[in-house]
């Protein structure tokens, strides 16, 4: 019988709580596109997907001492900048917390999985720029061709500053 071994993703020896940035990656369940622009698009809690989901975002971010320096939801996954606030801001937790707790939600109202069980993360290095990482992630809609001009793009943003620039 041949021996199976689970794939480590995160770093072994880091704890992954603290100030620390992470470029963080999560898919949807079986990469179903959710995130889109359609009127017919289900909702959640009274308003849009992907509004709820925002929500959320901000209200556990808070929570959980994290801030958002840039969001992204593209058809069939969520990209995230954040950074940690304090020495207790624990990533895996908080992001743990928040695709619990939108995956309960979801569910409930659509009987489908939202999200993938694992996600990606980027630990960032201290000479990786802030914004330049974070205008990289506001742009991927131009690049999948979704939009010609980020700001015309309606599901990303930034809890930390203003994307218009």
């Amino acid at each position: 019988m041949p021996i199976s071994y689970k794939k480590r993703i995160r770093l072994k020896d880091f704890d992954y709580k603290g100030y620390y940035r992470y470029f963080i990656t999560v898919c949807t369940f079986n990469k179903k596109q959710i995130f889109k622009d359609n009127p017919s698009d289900a909702t959640l809690k009274g308003c849009p997907t992907v509004t709820w989901l925002v929500d959320t975002l901000r209200e556990k971010s808070t929570s959980s001492g994290f801030k958002i320096w840039a969001y992204c939801f593209m058809p069939d996954h969520l990209h995230l900048l954040i950074e940690g606030k304090n020495s207790n801001s624990d990533m895996k937790r908080f992001i743990s917390s928040y695709k619990q707790h939108t995956g309960y939600h979801y569910k409930k109202e659509t009987k489908s999985p939202l999200w993938q069980i694992n996600f990606y993360e980027h630990v960032l290095r201290k000479e990786e720029d802030t914004l330049s990482v974070a205008y990289y992630i506001l742009n991927n809609p131009v690049r999948k061709g979704l939009a010609y001009d980020y700001r015309r793009y309606k599901f990303l943003g930034s809890f930390e500053f203003d994307i218009l620039i």
